[in-house]
């Protein structure tokens, strides 16, 4: 069938396929770093207690039919493995049946983690790495040309992403019908960025330029993906755009860079690079890539559903596979920041005027003269959860109190998911407390004179000092 395939996007997946190797491997890291403290045999939300709980038809994984640590830090680092392979090219040295298990790969070992991730594991680009990466699965490597309905797919989920983002906030908050909303978010977003400061510090205009050009990209522009060339590539030039400057902003893990990575596969490149030359696609693979288009669109009635309703719900998944999902991004924004610092002391009789030492983490503000730092796509679980922690305790309910009994144990790979712990794991505290500080960012003066780009006031107790009831015992 000829109109099954477009030669002319050629370079827009091998684009695509690279840089979303780069972020399976990134997202394989993370869980190899952090698994131990956050969902291993030891953690804070164990997986063997989960999947006791949970069945496999609800949430589908390797890890269902056996878990320890090492089995899973394999399946990490085999995820790893095969995203450098996918990243250097061996799939185009494949035959296409070949290339198209190598891509499975990464989607079933991810689609493994993140059904057990349980909270750690609740964001929507978690959602959306997978849908992404089972089309993937489908776009073909260099014997044939990309097919037609799997790019059309591709767009289908960046509408989605981008036109469900814009909803969420025209029905959720009023500062963003108001634009002004970001009079606020550069500073209470989870995650400030090393740049995040000065975009707070631009002059209200340029803020409420930029909420109205958001509305314009998320609102508008994405009905331009499904026009002819070049008005597609221009649409989805703007979104890349507008990805970045998000990205010099904050820091969202991989949300914004795989935005940008499907938005490049409808940027056509024929202009500036001669399309190559594709062997016609064999019948086997048209006929399951119709199958997959056709299964995906009939699984897209409950996210179109969602995205028309007044009640609409963002970063959700209506299938256990993550197939077919609905994302949205700060559906209301919050004009203050509470932070929760966590401080420990060796006193056996703690008292107010106790030697209270703060834990520090990588990516959440903590002493106020820490600069942020970039972080992403790299995604910190911990330090993300903190922030919701900071809105609302029923945030932490199920992770807090564990987390803080690993602290007063020493426990090494909670420690090391910290920037700086003043307590060594062989001499942990005999208490932790937890307060809750409102931060704001310095003015340009402050600054200047005291180097620090937060300061902070005391809000409440989050919690009262805590102590373990008897010693863990160590393996």
């Amino acid at each position: 069938m000829e109109w099954f395939t477009a030669d002319a996007y050629g370079l827009s997946r091998l684009i695509f396929q690279r840089a979303l190797a780069v972020l399976y491997l990134v997202a394989f890291l993370g869980a190899a770093l952090e698994f131990r403290a956050l969902i291993g045999e030891r953690g804070i939300l164990p997986v063997p207690r989960y999947v006791e709980r949970v069945p496999f038809r609800r949430a589908p994984s390797l890890f269902q039919l056996h878990y320890s640590d090492r089995f899973f830090a394999s399946c990490a680092w085999a995820g790893c493995a095969v995203a450098v392979a996918l990243f250097a090219g061996l799939d185009g040295l494949l035959p296409l049946w070949g290339a198209m298990l190598l891509w499975l790969i990464p989607w079933a070992l991810c689609l493994s983690i993140v059904n057990v991730g349980q909270t750690w594991y609740g964001f929507g680009w978690e959602s959306l790495l997978l849908e992404v990466g089972f089309l993937a699965v489908f776009l073909g490597n260099d014997e044939v040309a990309p097919p037609v309905l799997i790019l059309f797919l591709l767009r289908w989920v960046l509408f989605r992403v981008e036109f469900g983002a814009g909803l969420i906030k025209l029905r959720g908050d009023a500062c963003w019908r108001e634009l002004t909303c970001l009079y606020f978010h550069h500073e209470t977003q989870p995650m400030p960025g090393p740049l995040s400061w000065f975009f707070h510090h631009l002059p209200r205009p340029v803020h409420r330029m930029e909420a109205a050009a958001n509305h314009v990209t998320q609102l508008a522009v994405p009905f331009l993906l499904f026009t002819p060339q070049p008005v597609a590539t221009v649409a989805a030039l703007l979104m890349i755009v507008t990805q970045l400057w998000l990205v010099l902003s904050g820091n969202f893990a991989w949300l914004n860079w795989i935005t940008i990575v499907v938005a490049v596969t409808a940027v056509d490149f024929s202009a500036w690079h001669t399309p190559s030359r594709f062997a016609p696609a064999p019948l086997w693979y048209e006929v399951l890539v119709i199958a997959v288009t056709v299964l995906l669109l009939a699984l897209s009635y409950r996210p179109v559903r969602n995205l028309l309703s007044r009640r609409q719900v963002m970063n959700r998944s209506f299938d256990p596979l993550h197939l077919v999902n609905t994302y949205g991004a700060f559906g209301s924004v919050s004009r203050v920041r509470q932070e929760v610092v966590v401080e420990g002391t060796a006193d056996p009789h703690p008292r107010e005027d106790s030697a209270w030492l703060p834990y520090e983490f990588k990516g959440k503000p903590g002493d106020p003269r820490h600069w942020p730092r970039q972080f992403a796509p790299y995604h910190l679980r911990l330090d993300w959860m903190m922030w919701f922690a900071g809105l609302s305790p029923a945030y932490a309910r199920s992770w807090f109190g564990p987390m803080v009994e690993r602290l007063l144990d020493g426990d090494r790979d909670t420690l090391r998911l910290l920037r700086r712990s003043p307590f060594p794991p062989e001499s942990p505290p005999v208490y932790i407390r937890a307060r809750l500080y409102r931060y704001q960012y310095t003015t340009w003066r402050e600054l200047r004179d005291t180097g620090a780009c937060w300061k902070r006031d005391y809000v409440r107790e989050f919690l009262p000092p805590t102590r373990l009831a008897a010693p863990a015992r160590k393996p």
